[in-house]
């Protein structure tokens, strides 16, 4: 009784039911394809070994559906959104929302992610992940559907399905080349899945079941007043014949009057009536249907289904990176420390930006960066519209992605594992808070100050902005000292050359222009000591009277 699916239907959630085998001790080395399994929950206990009491889990956060304070001001939230685009079902935004903060679960999903870019594995979880998205769909249109045998067919629909997603995913695992820890522990647990008696039997059931359906053949007598259904007694199809009595009269190309009857996912109540009845002729398969629907109520796996919501993870970030790897551009896989400070990036840029630029065919500028000895702190110099900013967003794009155990942009980098990143960008007066600009810059700042420690990451763009050069000099100074005391690394932008020189902890940047005509931005930003020319570059664009505003003026 397969009944044809034609329409977008709505996902049905994730299931509780977890398989476990009967009659083993040893306990499922896997538990997540996100986080690695606890080391007291990695061996097996012995009679000989009294049972440990159990530890919480410190390296798996709770899932969030807020996205941490820095995300706007680092375009983060952007770069996410364009993410999960058309994969709002698998709800994966809280993933995106969580950093980590061991490096070995880092490695671990390092390892996972490079078994699975540009490799046939890719397309092989794909391929699973469309079947279970349409197993959803199915189970959500049985719950909504009102005639019994009408919801039972598709919900045997959606376990027949089920049952090849999971087969033929164990089968292209045991296949694959496989390296890490992940994805073999999963691997080893949907290998002894698919072995157990437990589904072993259900899937005979259900193959049984679609085949019996299929025998399943009736025929429908219509009358003035009703109709009758009988079984199907090989009565002669009269089809052929009346097409062929009719070909003679055929002269060159004609009309096809053929009616197509439209297929879809409802049922009204004659069609009800007639598979009621079509049951009456055969109850003993219609009965294992009611029986199967009732004894399967849950038929899928706990772990299995948040596999395939946790592995979407990868997938959708390695399909994201694609589109900007078309354009020529790297990504890395970061080595990550949580104690060593010298940090680095070649050839790095913003993936937010490079993202809204590849799509439109416009090229994208990289730029480097490292820390050496005590260094800690960039500051940024340089005209207005420079790249600033961007190298500003790119360094904490470049560690919140580290942090989440994915490629980066760029052919190598070295990063630095943080507990916080805290970021002070411009944002417009806010009238309710009775505070101006000067005073909501300090009392932002403060808050940060008092958060930050020596693993945190510090990103100010454009302090002070609204107060003389000489009070935002000295206010600067004082809250750069705090943070070179702290230990921690950042980015300042600003126009104040005199902060680039002070201290062996601070690195000077500059936002570089063309020799030739200063007007025209490079968008590389090198490390060379600050020029001198910010500040007045700033001024003279504010009066107009850049080499560009002066020609505009003068009448020829």
């Amino acid at each position: 009784m397969p009944i044809t699916f034609n329409q977008t239907i709505p996902t049905k959630a994730f299931s509780n039911q977890e398989y476990q085998p009967r009659g083993e001790t040893r306990p499922i080395p896997f538990r997540s394809i996100l986080y690695k399994t606890p080391k007291s929950q990695e061996e097996p206990e012995t009679k000989a070994t009294p049972k440990a009491p159990k530890t919480p889990n410190t390296i798996e956060k709770p899932e969030t559906s807020n996205a941490p304070e820095f995300f706007p001001d680092l375009n983060l939230d952007q770069i996410v959104d364009n993410i999960t685009a058309g994969k709002e079902e698998y709800n994966l935004k809280p993933f995106f929302y969580n950093s980590l903060s061991d490096i070995d679960t880092i490695k671990y999903r390092q390892e996972i992610i490079k078994d699975i870019d540009n490799t046939p594995l890719f397309q092989n979880i794909k391929s699973f992940a469309e079947k279970m998205i349409k197993m959803r769909r199915y189970l959500t249109l049985a719950d909504k559907l009102y005639y019994k045998y009408h919801k039972e067919g598709w919900f045997l629909e959606a376990a027949d399905l089920y049952c090849d997603a999971v087969t033929n995913l164990a089968e292209d695992l045991s296949t694959a080349e496989i390296n890490s820890r992940g994805l073999m522990s999963f691997r080893e647990y949907i290998q002894g899945y698919v072995n157990s008696e437990e589904f072993s039997a259900f899937i005979k059931e259900t193959k049984k079941l679609k085949a019996d359906l299929g025998t399943v053949k009736y025929s429908v007598l219509l009358k003035t007043n009703g109709g009758r259904v009988t079984k199907y007694q090989e009565e002669k199809d009269y089809t052929i014949e009346v097409e062929k009595t009719f070909e003679k009269f055929k002269q060159g190309a004609v009309k096809d009057y053929t009616v197509k009857l439209p297929t879809g996912t409802g049922m009204n109540h004659i069609e009800a009536k007639i598979l009621e009845l079509a049951a009456r002729l055969y109850p003993d398969i219609f009965s294992n249907l009611i029986s199967y629907s009732l004894k399967n109520a849950n038929f899928t796996d706990k772990k299995i289904t948040a596999f395939d919501r946790e592995i979407q993870f990868y997938i959708s970030y390695l399909e994201y990176i694609t589109i900007i790897k078309r354009a020529g551009l790297q990504f890395c896989y970061p080595q990550v420390s949580d104690n060593d400070k010298e940090i680095s990036a070649f050839e790095t840029f913003d993936t937010a930006l490079a993202y809204k630029l590849v799509i439109r065919d416009l090229p994208v500028v990289c730029n480097d960066f490292y820390t050496k000895g005590e260094e800690r702190i960039f500051v940024v110099t340089g005209p207005n519209q420079g790249g600033k900013t961007t190298f500003a967003r790119t360094f904490g794009q470049l560690h919140y992605l580290a942090s989440l155990g994915l490629p980066v942009p760029g052919r190598e980098a070295k990063l630095f594992l943080f507990d916080n990143i805290f970021t002070h960008f411009e944002k417009e007066e806010d009238i309710k808070n009775l505070r101006g600009k000067l005073q909501d810059d300090l009392v932002r700042i403060h808050d940060i100050l008092k958060k930050a420690t020596q693993d945190s990451i510090i990103i100010m763009n454009e302090i002070f902005s609204s107060t003389t050069l000489k009070d935002g000099l000295f206010l600067s100074r004082n809250i750069l000292k705090r943070i070179m005391k702290l230990d921690s690394l950042g980015v300042l932008v600003t126009f104040m050359d005199e902060l680039s020189s002070l201290s062996g902890k601070t690195v000077s940047m500059v936002s570089t222009v063309v020799p030739e005509n200063p007007t025209q931005r490079t968008y590389k930003i090198v490390r060379k000591p600050a020029d001198g020319l910010a500040y007045a570059l700033s001024i003279a664009e504010k009066y107009r009277l850049t080499y560009d505003s002066i020609k505009e003026r003068i009448k020829i």
